[in-house]
């Protein structure tokens, strides 16, 4: 029989209710048990003592809010009655170990990925096309409707289709004498996954430090493992220099090892020199990003971000877990995976500081979730302000309990590094990056910190995917998983109702991903065509 209602921590003075609880109700945790005095929805907390106003709640052992009206024990802990409140910090680390999952059983295990020339491993082969600022928005389009259709991975047409028509023509000309057909029925580069277009509203009329930010952004795309090579737009005069892109790309990748063809529509002239030149360019690379195959390689190639969207209550008690589990595997391995969406790490910092490896790591940390902080306040906002409607009704009702929950993710690995938007991830082990808890601003900045897979759990559901990176959806609940099975590729419910424990449901995702990562697989977000790319400007976003 499945559980009612969960004690996550010894120490909480809230149940999780597993199912919907009435009043007259008797639910049992552990050898305890409590009346339940009102009705009280599954996802949401129940109190197990008569709590006072000033009182604090806590769940997973922390404090996650503050009661402003008394609840009764067994009564419904709410926004009603409760507001958000977090445990004060100091980037003095108090270390702390935990017990690890065993990886041997993963340990020669390997996924089929594209190797690149910078050591680096890709689970997907695209090519990229992309602008430095706004005003080639529309070329980028251009290129798009041209491209797609012709060469197999689209059905949008325009006027340049002619042209890349024409060098079809030329191709097949000389492999055959058969005639050319009007448009391909399939890829032209079956080796190609395919072209990935990137449009923006950045580049020129903001700061310079949002110039070199998205400059650095999509320095991480180009070098991203899941990319061969890049064709960039740029206007000519506009802040997002080409000198500063290649200048982050090189920080990169000092070797330059990837094909970046550039086009200056300024220095080009005419719309159709620009265009021609771009199309010509372009298809030629794509021949040679067609000579990659995929090869046996180790799971410590790869760089997984952990992602959470669309949460509800059983978020930090299924999926989120699991990921953690998982993580916590990887790293061992000698994967980088990356701990994101800093206002949803408020009220577990000194939790994560104290797992920091080093002082310099855990003041790296402090520093930005203060700055990331102050900016809130100065905007009159705030970290408390994280929760969205969906969150609150589904049982997140304080930032802190929201907080509590997502940071599962991360496992109990040590932090081994910490990084700022848009750094590059290098360091194996668990890393925290610094990003919004915006679904598409955190995914695209995982992205473009190398994550060659994204591994996104939710409980409400949601569509996020991602230009360059296979974005796995992992649901908290069965119930989502079969109501919007179109958009989830993995259901974690069975830990809800007792049917796996987190260790087999992340044993079982790894699996999954193994395959996604190999190309075996394709996600939903891939199926649905959902390649959502939001650059963060550095201004508040929660």
């Amino acid at each position: 029989m499945a559980e009612t209602a969960l004690q996550l921590d010894s120490r909480d003075n809230v149940l999780v209710a597993l199912l919907p609880l009435t009043p007259g109700m008797e639910v049992r945790f552990g050898a305890s048990s409590s009346p339940v005095t009102e009705n009280i929805a599954a996802k949401h907390k129940m109190a197990l003592v008569d709590l006072a106003p000033g009182d604090v709640i806590r769940m997973y052992g922390m404090v996650v809010g503050e009661v402003t009206q008394a609840i009764p024990r067994g009564g419904l802990v709410s926004t009603r009655n409760v507001r958000h409140r977090a445990e004060a910090y100091s980037a003095t680390r108090q270390p702390v170990s935990f017990a690890l999952p065993d990886p041997a059983g993963w340990a020669d295990r390997t996924f089929m990925g594209y190797r690149r020339a910078d050591g680096q491993v890709g689970t997907r082969n695209y090519w990229l096309v992309l602008p430095l600022v706004f005003c080639e928005n529309r070329n980028v389009e251009r290129l798009k409707e041209a491209l797609d259709e012709e060469l197999g991975y689209g059905s949008e047409a325009n006027s340049y289709r002619q042209h890349v028509r024409r060098l079809l023509e030329q191709k097949r000309a000389g492999a055959s004498s058969a005639p050319a057909k009007s448009s391909a029925a399939a890829r032209v580069f079956p080796n190609v996954d395919g072209i990935r277009f990137l449009t923006h509203q950045g580049g020129c009329g903001g700061t310079r430090q949002d110039a070199q930010a998205l400059c650095g952004l999509l320095a991480g795309y180009i070098h991203h493992p899941n990319v061969a090579g890049a064709t960039v737009l740029s206007l000519g005069c506009q802040n997002a220099e080409v000198r500063m892109l290649m200048d982050e790309l090189r920080a990169r990748d000092p070797q330059m090892t990837k094909p970046v063809l550039v086009f200056d529509q300024q220095k080009s002239g005419r719309d159709s020199a620009l265009m021609g030149s771009a199309l010509d360019a372009t298809f030629a690379a794509l021949e040679q990003a067609n000579t990659a195959t995929r090869s046996a390689a180790p799971l410590s190639a790869l760089t997984v971000g952990l992602k959470c969207g669309g949460s509800d209550g059983f978020s930090g008690i299924s999926a989120n877990p699991a990921l953690g589990y998982l993580s916590d595997l990887l790293v061992q391995l000698g994967s980088k995976t990356l701990l994101s969406e800093f206002p949803e790490l408020h009220g577990v910092e000194q939790e994560l500081i104290n797992r920091c490896v080093s002082d310099e790591v855990a003041q790296r940390f402090y520093d930005l979730m203060h700055a990331y902080s102050a900016r809130a306040k100065a905007v009159h906002s705030g970290f408390d302000m994280n929760p969205s409607p969906g969150n609150i009704q589904d049982g997140l009702i304080t930032d802190a309990i929201k907080s509590a929950g997502a940071a599962r993710k991360g496992g109990v690995s040590p932090v081994r590094d910490v990084l700022d938007f848009p750094q590059y991830a290098t360091t194996p082990g668990l890393n925290l990056l610094c990003t919004p808890g915006n679904d598409v601003e955190c995914v695209t900045a995982q992205s473009g910190a190398g994550a060659n897979l994204v591994l996104f759990t939710t409980g409400l559901g949601t569509p996020t995917g991602n230009p360059v990176t296979p974005v796995v959806k992992i649901s908290t609940n069965s119930q989502l998983a079969e109501r919007m099975g179109d958009i989830i590729d993995f259901d974690a419910g069975g830990i809800i109702t007792g049917e796996a424990t987190i260790a087999e449901c992340a044993a079982q995702l790894l699996e999954f991903c193994m395959g996604v990562a190999s190309g075996e697989r394709l996600t939903k977000a891939e199926q649905l065509g959902q390649y959502d790319f939001i650059p963060w400007k550095r201004g508040v976003s929660l």
